[in-house]
């Protein structure tokens, strides 16, 4: 182990030292993921209480980083080699290739800032500090406290709503803190399939139990918002879980029992047959007649797409009768409409990529990093199943969310092996900061 320049201490343990006040903004920053509803102005920019975090966080990363006689950060050391580096730098250069062509440089600048480049430097932040599975762990606990938050607030609305009789399935459930109650279910999956993964095969008591905890908060909110993508999200997070196991025959009927048995709880279940339905008007209606329009005025556009923030403008020919949204809810034509056909194939080769790491880190890895292996692979098949009908990636907190689990990803390929000290490893299993 080589020795740095600042008292002899080996180098991976000033690196966390150095690092120990950028984790606890990193771990605040994920918490508030959903606080970027919170806005206001600075001058003619607008900002958020979300903006604000990721910036300090990014701040205090660089001054620990400029602390003399320490070793570069993990992305410094691994430059152009480095697994996800070319297809995430593909992925950043087409968002600003759609900043270029939309017809609203301004508004698609601010989107740009917001999905791409704080994210990005948030991954690049995550892959560096998150050294072992405790630290990484305890970002994604930042994360988990501000998604049972919204899961718990929104939950309470729906709840009051039920309970008043005067919740309409026929229109979009009440929400709390986002817009749509879609928006729930979409930020909090993901969460779910990372924490059902540590649950099943993580190390150590605490993370265990707190991985049930949330679960157990974060299941009933994603069943109550009434989000039928939400459903097929977690349908294909379970089935990827019970695979995953060696007692997969066993579980795998198991989950589609007991996705048919939720199917049959009466609220459930109208929302279910109302959209079967196919009414006019009604949610399944109206993403088919999107998605051929959309395709329509993509024939206009098709390889550079008509760039951020400004799909509802150059829709305008085409919407008919159809309610005025800014993405056109599929994860394919969300990528294409909006950064082009080179934004779909770069977040296509930057997701194979991943799942790619993922899958070879989950038969390969150190026992403390498997979890995170499997929990970017299911949250990958839950993007997928719920991009099938929704927006899995276009919003501020879904963008940070998506890149601080490719950050924990990347740190997971690059830290497998290393042990931390004992008293650490007691409270985690054998993986601390």
């Amino acid at each position: 182990m080589t020795q740095s320049r600042a008292g002899g201490l080996p180098a991976t343990a000033s690196a966390r030292q150095r690092y120990r006040y950028t984790l606890l903004a990193a771990t605040v920053a994920g918490g508030l993921a959903p606080a970027y509803v919170i806005r206001w102005h600075v001058g003619p920019l607008p900002t958020t209480l979300l903006e604000l975090a990721l910036l300090l966080t990014i701040l205090i990363f660089v001054v620990e980083t400029l602390r003399p006689g320490l070793p570069p950060p993990l992305w410094a050391r691994v430059g152009v080699g480095g697994p996800l580096t070319l297809p995430a730098l593909a992925f950043i250069a087409a968002g600003a290739l759609s900043v270029l062509v939309s017809g609203d440089h301004r508004a698609a600048l601010g989107l740009y800032r917001a999905y791409f480049i704080e994210p990005a430097a948030f991954f690049l932040i995550v892959a560096t500090i998150a050294s072992t599975p405790w630290r990484a762990g305890l970002i994604l606990l930042g994360f988990g406290v501000g998604g049972a938050v919204a899961a718990v607030l929104n939950a309470a609305v729906v709840l009051d709503a039920i309970r008043h009789h005067v919740l309409d399935l026929s229109t979009t459930p009440p929400v709390a803190i986002y817009q749509t109650a879609n928006a729930v279910s979409l930020y909090l999956v993901p969460l779910v399939a990372m924490a059902s993964s540590l649950l099943l095969y993580g190390r150590g008591r605490a993370v265990r139990w707190l991985s049930a905890l949330f679960l157990m908060i974060a299941l009933p909110a994603c069943l109550l918002s009434f989000s039928r993508g939400g459903y097929l999200a977690l349908g294909a997070v379970g089935l990827g879980l019970a695979v995953s196991h060696r007692w997969a025959k066993l579980l795998v009927p198991s989950v589609v029992a007991a996705a048919i048995a939720v199917s049959q709880v009466p609220l459930i279940r109208d929302r279910i047959a109302y959209e079967l339905q196919a009414l006019p008007g009604n949610t399944l209606d109206f993403r088919i007649r999107i998605w051929g329009q959309t395709l329509r005025m993509l024939s206009h556009h098709p390889v550079l797409g008509i760039g951020l923030s400004y799909f509802q403008q150059a829709m305008g020919p085409f919407w008919q009768d159809l309610p005025k949204v800014i993405y056109p809810h599929n994860i394919v034509l969300n990528f294409w409409a909006v950064t082009g056909l080179p934004g779909l194939f770069a977040f296509g080769w930057l997701a194979v990529r991943a799942f790619l790491l993922a899958w070879h880190g989950w038969r390969k890895h150190e026992p403390d990093w498997r979890p995170y292996d499997l929990g970017f692979i299911l949250v990958l098949l839950g993007m997928l199943a719920h991009g099938l009908v929704d927006v899995p990636f276009f919003k501020n907190d879904l963008s940070l969310e998506f890149w601080a689990l490719l950050g924990m990803l990347w740190a997971a390929d690059r830290r497998s092996g290393r042990t931390s000290p004992p008293g650490e490893a007691a409270l985690y299993g054998r993986g601390g900061p």
